[in-house]
């Protein structure tokens, strides 16, 4: 039996559900390539179907002109061609099993993993079966590091770390020297560094100053790119990891001005570090009692002292997400905002804390990464206490 089909039913067993079935068409599932192994460039264009039963053997469906499609996974295998022999397989295939997960989720409310559409569920319900989230199944399969992954994530928190420090230095520099360097100019820079310290990223850094600041997805491009120069705030997210097999990702967001800061510059930088601790303190005290946490209550806890500090109506993104080989990886969310998400916070995982306040002119948002342990939780990137004020 293959490893991952062992793991998978062991954590069925866990859960007590009977099932996991996947379903694929034309790469509609990326999350099913990544839990099975399979390669996702194989681009098979008509449906396949994958059951794992917590016990016995799995079972495949594939079209006669696909027979390949799942590569090497074991399991009984049904052939169809026409669509009546596509129901027929998926009967046979789900006889006696009352309830399957799948990537769904109920009135989909938490959209990441939520990739079934809506007549395929339709069909599988036909048959017998009830739907369940796989949510937490993917959370626990794909969103626990190992031990490797933890030492290879630290070790690119302590580059970038490093390399955004530094940013700042080098901006101070270039507006010494010559009066100011563009937003994309020091982008630029900053991806040379990630190069020469062997660090990769899927997409460049936020290098955005004072108004473009309030914007939490701004980008500089190099025909749109705003100067930086004495007086002015600046925000830097930056996110990479190694180039090591499964190494995942870090991701901080540190801010500074080039000149004393206004007021209320100060203000909102200490209400959003204070938010960002709390949540730190949130997890810790709630980890350290053995209670269950869900993602939304991380949320809450964070977005509290925000409120409380005036800004609530500017904090407009979820407070954190899951970390994984991907940036945005497929466990739980910190987030009560722009979903509910309820899916437990387990121990093995990442997750950032990056609450933000964005006002007309600037906009602050601290991030750091925490790893969630069996009873506490481990900060893993050195966290920002102070703002960074350069003359």
């Amino acid at each position: 039996m293959n490893d991952r089909v062992e793991r998978i039913q062991t954590l069925l067993r866990s859960f007590e559900l009977p099932a996991w079935l996947f379903y694929d068409f034309r790469g509609s599932d990326p999350i099913a390539y990544r839990v099975l192994g399979l390669d996702p460039g194989g681009h098979p264009t008509r449906r396949w179907f994958y059951l794992i039963p917590a016990e016995g053997e799995p079972v495949r469906l594939v079209h006669r002109i696909e027979q390949g499609a799942l590569g090497p996974l074991p399991g009984t295998k049904l052939v169809y061609l026409t669509w009546q022999e596509l129901r027929t397989g998926l009967s046979r295939m789900l006889e006696g099993s009352s309830r399957v997960a799948m990537q769904y989720s109920p009135l989909n409310a938490i959209p990441y993993f939520s990739l079934v559409d809506a007549g395929t569920a339709e069909l599988i319900r036909s048959l017998g079966p009830e739907i369940v989230s796989s949510g937490d199944l993917i959370q626990r399969f794909e969103s626990v590091w190992s031990a490797k992954q933890i030492a290879l994530h630290k070790k690119a928190a302590l580059r970038i770390t490093g390399i955004v420090q530094e940013a700042f230095y080098e901006a101070h520099r270039q507006i010494r020297n010559s009066g100011s360097i563009s937003e994309f100019e020091l982008q630029t820079w900053i991806m040379g560094q990630l190069e020469a310290s062997g660090l990769v990223t899927d997409f460049p850094p936020i290098v955005a100053v004072n108004e473009n600041s309030s914007d939490p997805h701004y980008h500089p491009k190099q025909e749109a790119s705003s100067a930086i120069r004495s007086g002015d705030f600046l925000l830097i997210d930056l996110w990479a990891k190694t180039k090591d097999p499964a190494a995942v990702f870090a991701d901080i967001t540190w801010t500074g001005v080039f000149g004393p800061p206004a007021p209320e510059v100060r203000k909102v930088f200490e209400a959003v570090r204070s938010a960002r601790d709390a949540g730190v303190q949130f997890l810790g005290e709630r980890r350290g009692s053995a209670a269950r946490i869900e993602g939304w209550e991380v949320d809450a806890a964070v977005r509290r002292v925000i409120v409380e500090a005036g800004y609530g109506d500017a904090f407009v993104h979820r407070t954190g997400h899951n970390l994984g080989e991907a940036v945005h990886g497929n466990g739980v969310h910190f987030d009560n905002l722009e979903t509910r998400d309820t899916r437990e916070v387990v121990s093995g995982i990442g997750c950032t804390i990056e609450p933000g306040v964005y006002l007309e002119s600037f906009g602050v948002r601290s991030e750091l990464n925490v790893f969630i342990q069996e009873d506490g939780v481990e900060v893993t990137t050195p966290p920002q206490k102070e703002l960074i004020v350069l003359a």
